[in-house]
């Protein structure tokens, strides 16, 4: 499969929904309700190609707060690549996690959602028949999101992370079945303001004449979806027996999905560029770099690492071998199957835009999409 591209150059996928009248058993439809206020909760589910996971929020001041929160590596996307349908086994797990989210937000008594499917079930022959599946069993009505909704949720999530005086962004997203790149010029953006422009941000046309720049506001440079995430780009090279062959073979398969990204062909300076990363490999590299053998959210989010210092991690993978990366308490059981084929991708994105300082978000798109409703229900105060 070819990178996703902007609106009005390729199309996107679309989103599939399920019929709006349906039997929900063990009680109705979890309701959907906007404006609650400060006291309000709201949830937020991603269903990805690897994990199902969801955090139930409430908003305090310009962020939120934590209420309940579930994870479960469902591997959804599992023969994907071969087949081009779900299989029923990850769908039956995948089910089975749905239920268990399901009772959290009747417990919670959540009135504000949005659940989300992104890369297995855009890419799948079966996934409306899937999301339908979902809707009968559990109740749960999820919306297949396009490449380029997800994107921008990630760029939202990022917002707080975002220093004063950036002055190009490059926000990265790995998941499971994809990798997301946006850039984002701010230049124009007040120094003050540009956490709280990033929440504007819209993905849309490249030209500049069909999307014209806002005065102070957020500009989008270009931005692409790459269809190889940690589980697709892995399963894409499981015949290379040798370990480092296979790294270096994923690391340039993919770069080479980077040539139509128009940053690419493009130098990144040095002042006023900052690169924040968000996903599972990016936070364990993380964690590595501390050598945290129990990881802690609270030193991970927001570190910031060098392009030698992600290197010399990557480098230590390597030498670790995978029988070394599977009993690495630093990498954990459920990470060092995919650790490589994540690590290949940042080393890619490393080679071509190396850079002093990437900051480590611990956030992603569950916390884009809460971002993203409790701004629209004005309960967050000023970044």
């Amino acid at each position: 499969m070819t990178p996703e591209r902007p609106a009005g150059a390729a199309a996107h996928p679309r989103t599939s929904r399920p019929p709006k009248r349906a039997r929900f058993p063990g009680g109705q439809e979890p309701k959907r309700q906007t404006g609650s206020g400060e006291k309000g909760l709201y949830a937020a589910l991603d269903l990805g190609t690897n994990s199902c996971r969801m955090l139930i929020a409430r908003p305090k001041g310009a962020q939120f707060e934590v209420v309940d929160s579930f994870s479960r590596a469902v591997e959804l996307g599992t023969g994907l690549e071969s087949t081009g349908r779900l299989g029923h086994g990850p769908m039956a797990r995948t089910v089975q996690a749905l239920r268990i989210c399901r009772r959290k937000l009747d417990d919670h008594s959540v009135s504000n959602m949005r659940l989300v499917a992104t890369e297995a079930c855009r890419r799948a022959r079966n996934s409306a028949e899937f999301i339908r599946k979902i809707q009968r069993e559990t109740g749960l009505r999820l919306e297949i999101i396009p490449a380029e909704e997800e994107a921008r949720l990630a760029v939202i999530s990022c917002a707080p992370l975002v220093a004063s005086e950036t002055e190009q962004l490059l926000v990265i997203d790995i998941g499971g079945g994809s990798t997301e790149l946006v850039w984002i010029d701010l230049a124009d953006v007040p120094h003050e303001d540009r956490r709280r422009a990033i929440l504007a941000v819209k993905l849309g046309l490249r030209s500049e004449t069909l999307n014209p720049r806002a005065k102070g506001a957020a500009r989008v440079v270009d931005w692409i979806s790459v269809p190889l995430g940690v589980a697709t780009l892995r399963e894409q090279f499981t015949d290379v027996e040798d370990d480092a062959a296979r790294f270096a073979l994923m690391s340039w398969h993919f770069e080479e999905q980077l040539h139509d990204f128009s940053p690419y062909q493009n130098p990144a300076p040095r002042d006023g560029f900052q690169i924040i990363g968000t996903s599972g490999t990016v936070t364990t590299v993380a964690a590595s770099y501390l050598g945290l053998r129990r990881y802690d959210r609270n030193k991970v989010d927001g570190l910031r690492m060098t392009s030698a210092q992600i290197d010399k991690v990557i480098r230590d993978y390597l030498a670790l071998g995978p029988e070394g990366r599977r009993s690495d308490p630093r990498i954990g059981r459920e990470r060092h199957g995919l650790i490589m084929s994540g690590a290949a991708i940042l080393q890619a994105l490393m080679r071509v835009w190396p850079t002093d300082v990437m900051s480590v978000a611990d956030r992603g798109l569950r916390e884009g999409l809460l971002y993203a409703q409790m701004t629209r229900d004005g309960v967050l105060t000023r970044l």
